[in-house]
C-alpha cells in the first residue's frame, strides 16, 4: 500500500486537534530539558528540532533555548508558526540538510520514526552531529523499538473545538517482522456541524532493536546514555548521545 502521510499535507490542519500541546508534551519536554543540562559538556542556549512538526515540542521548549524548527512538510511548518510566533522555522530534509550554523542541543522526536531504512537513519543522526557543537547534547526517542512493538494495536482519540469534532483511530502492523519497518494506518472521523467526513492514511514506519540505535549513535561519535519516559501507560526509552567536548 502506497504512503500518504496526509497529516504532513491536505489534513495537516487536523494535528492541532491530535494531543493537548501542553497538557501532553509539556512532561516529555521537561524531561528532555532536564537530560540536556545534566549531560551537555557545555552551556546549553540553543536548540534545534530536526523534525519539528506543528511545533508543540517548540512551543515547550521556547521557555528554557532559543529554539530553532525544521521540518520537511510545508503545511507543518504553518501550523509550527501559527503555534510558535517568531519562532525561526526551517524547510529542509533531516537527512541532508546542512544549516550553515551549530546549535548547543539537537531533539529528534517522532519524525525519526518515519525514516524506515537503515541508510536514512543513520543519515538523519549524521545531520545532528554536524548540527552540534562541542559538548552538545542530542535527545533521541523512538515511538516504538522491535522490544516494545504490539502488533495489531489500536488507539482511539476523540478530540472536539467547537462544532468541529475529530476521533483519530490508529493501526499498527509488521507484516513482515524479518525486516525494519512497520505499517501505520489511520482514519480519521471529521464531523464538522454534525456532517460526517471519513478520511484514511497509512504510513510506513521504522522499527530498529535496541542495540541498532546504539549502534548507529556510537558509530556517528555520541557517547550513548539512556533513559525512561513514561506516558499514558508506556515506557519509551530516550537516547542521549553527547559530542566529544574539544
Amino acid at each position: 500500500m502506497k504512503d500518504t502521510c496526509r497529516l504532513y499535507t491536505d489534513l495537516a490542519w487536523l494535528w492541532p486537534l491530535w494531543g493537548d500541546a501542553v497538557a501532553e508534551y509539556g512532561p516529555y519536554c521537561e524531561t528532555v530539558t532536564r537530560l540536556i543540562r545534566s549531560h551537555a559538556r557545555r552551556p546549553v542556549a540553543t536548540l534545534l528540532d530536526l523534525g519539528c512538526g506543528g511545533g508543540k515540542n517548540l512551543l515547550n521548549l521556547r521557555p528554557a533555548f532559543e529554539v530553532t524548527g525544521l521540518d520537511l512538510s510545508a503545511a507543518m511548518l504553518a501550523q509550527a508558526a501559527a503555534l510558535n510566533p517568531g519562532a525561526t522555522l526551517v524547510q529542509g530534509d533531516m537527512r541532508t540538510c546542512r544549516l550553515g550554523r551549530t546549535f548547543d542541543a539537537v531533539l529528534m522526536d517522532d519524525a525519526i520514526s518515519h525514516l524506515h531504512n537503515r541508510a536514512d537513519f543513520a543519515a538523519a543522526f549524521r545531520t545532528a552531529h554536524e548540527h552540534l557543537n562541542a559538548g552538545g547534547v542530542l535527545i533521541a526517542t523512538p515511538d516504538v523499538t522491535k522490544e516494545t512493538f504490539q502488533q495489531n494495536r489500536t488507539t482511539v482519540t476523540p478530540s472536539a473545538r467547537g462544532d468541529l469534532h475529530v476521533v483519530f483511530i490508529e493501526n499498527t502492523h509488521d507484516p513482515d517482522p524479518t525486516d525494519d519497518h512497520y505499517e501505520t494506518t489511520i482514519v480519521y472521523l471529521i464531523r464538522d456541524h454534525g456532517r460526517l467526513r471519513v478520511e484514511t492514511d497509512h504510513w510506513t514506519m521504522g522499527l530498529f532493536t535496541l542495540d541498532t540505535w546504539r549502534q548507529v549513535l556510537r558509530t556517528t561519535g555520541f557517547t550513548v546514555h539512556e533513559e525512561r519516559f513514561e506516558a499514558d501507560g508506556d515506557e519509551y526509552p530516550m537516547f542521549v548521545g553527547v559530542k566529544a567536548a574539544e
